[in-house]
């Protein structure tokens, strides 16, 4: 039989190998262009390493990986009354990246849910300061004042809030149909506002053409004329041709020595 044993010293041999292939791939970190590596040394932090390969000190020092690209976080449904006491769901998406690694980690315990709640609540604090009509009309507005609110909040924690987008703001089918009745009495409204404006005009006009005629005789006279000439186009059966009432006091006047 062929001895399969090998020798004690090749198997001190072996497992000082294996050893030293595992302290070589913990020491030896690569980390991309887009990561930071956040170093402890004996629980003490000692600074921000990366891109590229990093050397980190098995047993003695840790490292934390963080990612520097945007986050796009989904800020999930939230119950919100109005100001004027109308209950919707509102969800939003939010877009924030990591630009200092190293009080991301520190500072707070997990900046992902952190970020996420502190959206949430500010979310519904913004939007119930507001009317519902104001929700719908104005969200590039509200936009702005939620990503404010959660730029400034969020800075302890190294994490810049690049934008927020307000994407449904869903109504009950009730207030839906309420709506769509206030908005056709909106408009009823304006018709009627437009309608009064256009009479009120249009009497200012009648008015300044009375006053217009007044003053020049001739000018009647060319109205009596173009009056004439549009009944005078219409197939009718009888016409009645206006006489100015100078005309007739001319014809019926007292006469001299009557």
């Amino acid at each position: 039989m062929i001895d399969t044993y090998l020798p004690t010293d090749a198997v001190v041999w072996i497992v000082l190998a294996v050893v030293a292939l595992v302290i070589l791939v913990k020491t030896l970190r690569v980390l991309r262009e887009y990561e930071r590596g956040v170093v402890f040394t004996l629980g003490r932090y000692t600074g921000v390493k990366g891109p590229g390969l990093v050397v980190v000190i098995p047993f003695v020092q840790q490292m934390v990986k963080v990612d520097l690209r945007t986050v796009v976080l989904d800020v999930p449904s939230q119950d919100v009354i109005s100001r004027d006491n109308v209950s919707v769901k509102v969800n939003a998406v939010l877009y924030f990246r990591i630009v200092d690694a190293d009080r991301a980690v520190i500072e707070v315990e997990d900046f992902m849910m952190a970020t996420s709640q502190l959206a949430q609540t500010t979310l519904r604090s913004v939007l119930g300061k507001h009317d519902l009509d104001e929700m719908l009309a104005e969200r590039d507005k509200l936009n702005r004042d939620i990503q404010e609110i959660l730029d400034v909040q969020t800075d302890p924690w190294g994490i810049k809030v690049a934008n927020v987008e307000i994407k449904h703001v869903d109504i009950d089918e009730s207030m839906v149909r309420a709506i769509a009745r206030q908005a056709e009495a909106e408009r009823n409204r304006r018709a009627k506002i437009i309608n009064a404006e256009g009479e009120q005009q249009a009497a200012e006009k009648l008015v300044e053409a009375a006053q217009a005629l007044a003053t020049l005789p001739e000018a009647m006279q060319l109205r009596y004329l173009s009056t004439l000439y549009d009944i005078a186009s219409e197939k009718t059966s009888t016409i009645v041709f206006p006489v100015p009432i100078d005309t007739l006091k001319g014809l019926f006047g007292p006469r001299d020595g009557g």
